[in-house]
C-alpha cells in the first residue's frame, strides 16, 4: 500500500470537509430614517463610529462614508503591521503615515497606496517593509476577494 486512503474513508472526508470559520472581528451597523437619511452607528467590536454620505450624495456628511472607511481599514491594519515588523527586527521605524484612494473609471475600481516611512532605515529596511505591505492581512482580503454571506436576522 502507497499510504494513501482509500476513496470514502474518514481521512478521504476530512479533507474534502469544507474549512471551519473562526469569527475574527465583528461590527454591527444600525440605520434609521428618522432625522437623517444616510447617517448610521457603527458598534465595531467595542468602538462606537458614525458614518453618512456626503452632502453632494444626499447624506448630512455627519461621519466617514463607506469606501473611506474600507480605505481607513487598509491604512490602519498596514501601518499597524509595519510597525509591528519593525519593531519586531529592532529597525528605527519612527512613523508611518499611509496615505489612501479610491479610483474607479466607472467600471472597475483601485485603491492607490502610498506609504511613508521616517526613521534611519538603510535601503534594503524600506524596500522590505514596501513589500511587506503586500501580505497585510486586510490587503490579502481585499485582493482574494472575501465570501459574504447574507442572511436575514429577524428581531
Amino acid at each position: 500500500m502507497n499510504g494513501s486512503a482509500a476513496p470514502g474513508s474518514t481521512q478521504d472526508a476530512a479533507k474534502d470537509a469544507a474549512p471551519e470559520f473562526r469569527r475574527v472581528t465583528t461590527a454591527v451597523v444600525t440605520g434609521s430614517s428618522a432625522d437623517v437619511p444616510f447617517h448610521v452607528d457603527v458598534k465595531a467590536g467595542t468602538h462606537p463610529l458614525t458614518a453618512d454620505e456626503p452632502v453632494r450624495r444626499g447624506g448630512s456628511d455627519s461621519g466617514p462614508e463607506p469606501f473611506a472607511l474600507l480605505l481607513a481599514s487598509l491604512g490602519s491594519c498596514t501601518a499597524i503591521t509595519l510597525r509591528m515588523y519593525a519593531e519586531r527586527k529592532e529597525w528605527p521605524l519612527e512613523t508611518v503615515r499611509v496615505r489612501l484612494g479610491y479610483e474607479t473609471d466607472g467600471r472597475n475600481g483601485r485603491i492607490a497606496r502610498r506609504v511613508a516611512l521616517a526613521g534611519a532605515l538603510d535601503e534594503d529596511q524600506r524596500a522590505r517593509l514596501l513589500d511587506i505591505c503586500e501580505r497585510t492581512p486586510v490587503t490579502l482580503a481585499l485582493r482574494a476577494g472575501v465570501a459574504i454571506e447574507t442572511t436575514e436576522d429577524r428581531a
